[in-house]
């Protein structure tokens, strides 16, 4: 089926969103060795461990009911999955703690902290950090779409033997135990609060990336004096139809590589004929006759043979535009492809395929984007002349014509207009959420301030020196006296010219 495989990977993208006053926190933190309280929850040792990442991070963890749907309060319950990182400087820990929100809509937070728990050292001195898996993520009911094995797949997958994506929604909704309408933003919104009120503490700094950001934008809409600060990375206004732009970001993205390509005489002999151009051609002659191509396993280092689609061309693309450090590989390999050399792009995709499996709760995806986005979507003829093309969105949006759909309050897509002290920040080179969308979220926040890393992609917080100019904000909650002297030395990271690496 055409652009099924690049629906998935688009999917991926976008990314993770009653009251008590003042705790005494020494009470409240402390029980025993094994048992810990914070607040009304009570807490037990436990490690985060990720997909993405290797390593292991030790935090105390919980579980804590809330309902699914709001308005039948004593019906059916979610337990949402929630850990605490306790200040390493805990007897100086301050009474406001960091919330995190993943990105997606669909990843989870204790599943991504261990990928980023290191730029968050400083932050985590005298900080608590809680992490709590929005609903239908992780371990929160996770709306997990599986395939004919059992297993997590998404609701767009390369083979789908015939089946439309609405046939494989139906497919998805009969595995679920979970009524798809109540896990939307709103819901998590209402879960964070919740949270909040039972660990007792008075204000929260919430820290949201990519989808996240919609999700800290609708907390402090909705509880402003509960707000202490906000983070946004990779912003995504409160009106932006996700999914509805990718084409028209994505080749905005393109256009800028290029550019910095011509300015490089290495990078602009060796690949005259631009990265966009390139991937049309060869987007044409796949669309018409696929190929089958000899790669090397990058899991195994077996030799394998598979078919080479317009999807996995554009789809690849698509994903590695997110890192500079993976753009940088995308020209050589590209130029490698129109040439007739299909291996190496075959082997990454399937590098990338593996890498990201299972990050993102899809059901929980289309929850989201089904209630708060579907029915404001309206084609625009700009993305024929694109290199994802018009059909992306189109698609992106098929599996709402059957999925349940939630409701949003009125309201919602207003742009966030509060005094919040906040730090916005975006990827020069972002493909999903451009520096123009931080500029205009920025309009409603006099107390904010918006930077843009020269050269970066999406999710910058840990870029450079950003880790010490979070905490910094974090600690001043002022972003406009942060000294951003330290970012100039960001930059962008150049095309390979060749498998070898790049001209110096």
């Amino acid at each position: 089926m055409e652009a099924v495989r690049l629906l998935a990977v688009a999917l991926t993208t976008a990314c993770l969103l009653a009251g008590c006053d003042t705790p005494d926190t020494q009470d409240a933190k402390t029980t025993g060795a094994a048992e810990r309280r914070f607040g009304s929850i009570t807490f037990e040792p436990c490690s985060l461990t990720g997909p993405m990442s290797t390593e292991s991070v030790e935090a105390q963890c919980a579980r804590f009911a809330v309902p699914e749907d709001r308005a039948k309060p004593d019906g059916r319950k979610i337990m949402l999955n929630m850990a605490w990182l306790p200040a390493t400087q805990e007897g100086a820990a301050e009474p406001d703690p960091v919330f995190l929100l993943a990105g997606g809509p669909g990843q989870a937070a204790t599943e991504v902290w261990p990928q980023i728990d290191g730029a968050f050292a400083a932050v985590r001195k005298n900080r608590d950090v809680i992490l709590v898996d929005q609903r239908g993520t992780g371990q929160s009911n996770p709306l997990v779409c599986n395939d004919a094995k059992g297993e997590p797949a998404a609701v767009a997958e390369a083979d789908t033997g015939g089946a439309s994506l609405a046939e494989l929604a139906k497919q998805c909704l009969a595995g679920l135990d979970a009524d798809p309408r109540f896990y939307t933003t709103t819901e998590a919104v209402q879960d964070l609060e919740a949270v909040r009120a039972a660990l007792g503490v008075p204000q929260v700094n919430l820290i949201g990336v990519s989808y996240g950001t919609r999700v800290a934008q609708q907390y402090t809409a909705r509880h402003p004096d509960r707000t202490r600060t906000i983070v946004l990375d990779g912003v995504a206004p409160n009106d932006l139809v996700v999914g509805g732009e990718f084409a028209r970001t994505f080749d905005r993205a393109l256009a800028l590589q290029e550019a910095r390509c011509e300015q490089s005489a290495a990078c602009k002999a060796r690949f005259p004929t631009g990265l966009r151009a390139q991937l049309r051609q060869l987007k044409t002659k796949l669309q018409a006759a696929p190929v089958e191509v000899d790669y090397r396993d990058p899991g195994t280092g077996e030799v394998k043979r598979g078919t080479l689609t317009a999807d996995t061309l554009t789809g690849l693309s698509h994903a590695f535009s997110y890192m500079p450090q993976l753009a940088s590989l995308l020209p050589v390999v590209i130029d490698e492809a129109a040439k007739g050399e299909y291996g190496p792009l075959m082997a990454l995709s399937k590098l990338a395929e593996a890498s990201m499996g299972g990050q993102i709760a899809r059901g929980m995806q289309l929850s989201v984007i089904c209630a708060e986005d579907a029915d404001r979507y309206r084609p625009d003829p700009a993305d024929a002349d694109t290199v994802l093309g018009a059909e992306l969105s189109r698609m992106f949006f098929e599996t709402c014509t059957v999925w349940p759909k939630g409701t949003r309050p009125a309201g919602f897509n207003k742009p966030l207009e509060s005094p919040v002290p906040a730090l916005l920040m975006s990827g020069e080179l972002d493909p999903v959420t451009p520096p123009e969308y931080g500029e205009r979220v920025l309009k409603g926040l006099p107390n904010g301030r918006h930077v843009v890393l020269r050269g970066q992609a999406h999710n910058v917080f840990h870029i450079g020196c950003m880790p010490k100019l979070l905490s910094q904000f974090i600690e001043s909650a002022d972003a406009k006296a942060l000294d951003t002297e330290c970012l100039k030395s960001v930059d962008f990271v150049p095309p390979f010219t060749s498998f070898n690496g790049w001209e110096p």
